[in-house]
């Protein structure tokens, strides 16, 4: 089997051991930029295909806590865009990796390694249909799709934060499914180390 076959096959056994939870995991205590979405720290994230989520996307923050700088949550608004890494979009109700989409994240990957002191933050979006919950969990399982893959590539997991916004931040506002279709996506901000 080949790489992208095996990448592939390790993305589909891991959708299926996440299962489609209804409710959204509870990734962080503090209130997110939006106040709708979700931020996951990927410093614990168990190896690509191992079926197991990473400790910190299944486990709450304790407020009352103290968090060292080694585990501190960054803040989304220290990242930039860069137009080397572009979106990945995915289907309706899906957080699998198309193949044109490897083909991308390939690319993204590349980038990535060939600039390894900046940190990644990747975002999960969905369209406007289904339940504000259901769209933040599915971002977060799109934006996790996304992380695990750049991770099979060779990118580090220590470098890659995870958030959900769900429908809150749309890239098209229109009612149709070529508009939803480009607000279904994991968008991909940096921040120099």
């Amino acid at each position: 089997m080949n790489n992208k076959g095996l990448v592939l096959a390790i993305l589909l056994l891991t959708g299926l051991a996440l299962g489609c939870a209804r409710k959204p995991a509870t990734t962080s205590s503090a209130p997110a930029p939006s106040g709708a979405a979700t931020t996951s720290r990927a410093m614990n994230a168990a190896p690509a295909g191992s079926g197991t989520r990473p400790a910190s996307a299944t486990t709450p923050t304790n407020p009352g806590r103290s968090t060292s700088a080694a585990t501190a949550r960054p803040a989304p608004s220290e990242f930039l865009p860069v137009a080397e890494l572009r979106d990945v979009h995915f289907d309706f109700d899906k957080y699998a990796i198309r193949p044109d989409d490897a083909a991308i994240l390939d690319k993204n990957a590349g980038w990535l390694k060939a600039h390894a002191n900046d940190l990644l933050l990747i975002e999960g979006h969905c369209d406007e249909r289904g339940t504000n919950e259901y769209n933040v969990a599915l971002g977060e399982r799109r934006a996790q799709a996304t992380l695990n893959y750049l991770v099979a590539q060779g990118v580090a997991t220590r470098r890659i934060t995870i958030v959900s916004y769900g429908e809150e931040r749309p890239q098209c506002a229109d009612h149709t499914e070529d508009c939803w279709a480009k607000n279904r996506r994991a968008h991909f901000l940096v921040k120099p180390q």
